[in-house]
């Protein structure tokens, strides 16, 4: 099956009153064990990598991003992959390229007004 945007997603679970489940991947592992989940659920997921797990990857989000792509691409069901709690601007750049179709930008940490300008600009590059 493709992998699916996140929107789609989104749309089709609030078009019948449901949510979709997001989890988080950190290994090839992870991600195979949430779609065969899936697989046997019968029901679409968003598979979700975040700044963390790209750190554990020693900064790296290719290698993760390319296998949890492909893991969704074989899945029997729809998957998106969304790339979770970015405070890197870099990061956040990279994320289209690398196959994500969502991407939540996490400015939490800085101070109100930085939280603020950091966030418009992420909106406005998006």
């Amino acid at each position: 099956m493709p992998l699916v945007t996140t929107a789609e997603l989104v749309s089709a679970a609030a078009a019948r009153g449901h949510g979709v489940a997001a989890f988080n991947v950190i290994t090839l592992e992870h991600a195979e064990a949430i779609a065969e989940g899936a697989e046997r659920a019968g029901a679409p997921a968003i598979l979700q990598i975040s700044e963390n797990a790209v750190r554990f990857h020693g900064g790296r989000l290719t290698a993760v991003a390319a296998a949890t792509a492909a893991v969704a691409r074989a899945a029997a069901v729809p998957l998106a992959l969304h790339l979770d709690h970015v405070e890197s601007a870099e990061l956040l750049r990279a994320a289209p390229a690398e196959g994500f179709s969502s991407v939540m930008f996490d400015a939490s940490k800085l101070p109100y007004a930085e939280n603020l300008k950091a966030t418009a600009e992420a909106v406005r590059w998006g």
